[in-house]
């Protein structure tokens, strides 16, 4: 993600920090000085809030970990003001997976609120505050009494059955194990934006923004969940040969960027792959570095000082989904299809829309079109066109 920088590495998995944590630093540190304008208040609310996220992060590790025992690894997890995020690969499609992935997280949670409950009883505490300071809500409770009804609000809050949290889900392994996955994800983010809805008329009324700013997030997670959801389900069974670009123009490192210039204005691709004399794949010159070039160092410039050298392939028969979770995940827009060493296609997520919207506009019509009164055979399918378990996975 970007504008975050990494600050840990915990069981293979980088954790990073968005820099936008650091206005949430600052503002805590504010609203604890602000009082009694003490730099040590200031210093205990700030380690308060940490150690606050330290829990999210163990909430997320839950998650990650689980998901490593059924295969699926995760790229990073990245501390946002509004929480943590674990960027898994994939999430499983067996329902019992999910669920069991799902509920990790809070169940760390429940863990750590239990050792706290243990420990403030043990020390002759009580597990809530005695009194509440009308002044500043955020010095009410002991230290410990006020991390354990946060890691309590962290379970009930990742309970609401709603898209991008926990709950939601559970709800959807709970619905998969009886309908398609795709149409569980839609039924369950109906029923997120409908409580987002209700979040949102509590929050209107109430005068409450924090409960308008929660049914926001729950809403747009509910319908990129669902969009996500609808496109998996679309180029499932998909080989990447399906899709790929075929007719594309490629360049050499020693190449001036005016020539690629010259293919864009001709209307060809706007990003290029690079190879070398024997045609192996070198680099990938986005459009973004074919523009920066030009502005820097001018037409003349070669190409392989301004190509990118970190891109990611796919081969011709593995799955689409696969290659576009590899594609989403890389810097590079554009995804070289190598068979061997020989490149033999370009795929980007603008080629897989299209194909998307395609083939659903056929089957819109398929459906519209009466069906055939007594047997008909099927007609003859191409390589193209055969069902997934007729296509060759690769390894």
């Amino acid at each position: 993600m970007r504008w975050s920088i990494k600050i840990a590495r915990i069981a293979g998995i980088d954790v990073y920090m968005h820099l936008t944590f650091l206005l949430l630093l600052g503002w805590i540190g504010y609203r604890y000085y602000a009082p009694r304008h003490s730099y040590e208040d200031a210093v205990w609310g700030i380690v308060f809030i940490l150690t606050i996220f330290v829990t999210v992060v163990l909430h997320e590790l839950g998650h990650a970990l689980t998901a490593r025992r059924y295969g699926i690894q995760t790229r990073d997890i990245t501390l946002l003001p509004i929480g943590g995020v674990a960027r898994l690969e994939r999430m499983p499609r067996e329902p019992w997976q999910e669920l069991a992935v799902a509920v990790a997280g809070p169940l760390v949670n429940v863990v750590i609120a239990a050792g706290l409950a243990v420990g403030i009883l043990a020390t002759g505490g009580t597990l809530l505050p005695e009194a509440v300071n009308p002044d500043n809500s955020l010095f009410v409770g002991t230290f410990a009494q006020r991390l354990l009804i946060v890691n309590v609000f962290l379970v009930v809050f990742n309970a609401i059955p709603a898209f991008p949290m926990d709950g939601g889900r559970v709800l959807r392994a709970f619905l998969a194990m009886n309908m398609d996955y795709a149409q569980a994800t839609q039924v369950a983010a109906v029923i997120g934006q409908g409580i987002a809805f209700l979040f949102a008329m509590a929050g209107l009324l109430g005068g409450n923004f924090i409960l308008i700013f929660i049914a926001l997030f729950v809403w747009m997670g509910a319908a990129g969940e669902a969009s996500v959801a609808q496109l998996q389900a679309a180029i499932e069974g998909i080989p990447v040969r399906r899709a790929m670009i075929e007719d594309f123009v490629s360049v050499r490192a020693d190449a001036e960027l005016r020539e690629v210039a010259n293919h864009v204005l001709r209307g060809f691709q706007p990003d290029y792959p690079v190879v070398d004399d024997g045609g192996r794949m070198v680099g990938v010159l986005p459009q973004g570095a074919l523009l920066t070039g030009l502005s820097t160092d001018g037409p003349s410039a070669p190409v392989g000082q301004f190509m990118r050298t970190d891109f990611k392939t796919a081969a011709p028969g593995e799955m689409l989904d696969r290659a576009l979770a590899r594609l989403q995940e890389g810097e590079c827009p554009v995804l070289p299809v190598l068979d061997g060493e020989r490149l033999v296609g370009l795929l980007t997520t603008e080629n897989i829309g299209e194909l998307v919207m395609i083939r659903e506009a056929i089957r819109a019509r398929r459906s519209r079109v009466p069906a055939p009164v007594g047997p008909v055979a099927a007609p003859p399918l191409d390589d193209r066109e055969r069902p997934a378990e007729h296509v060759t996975r690769p390894g």
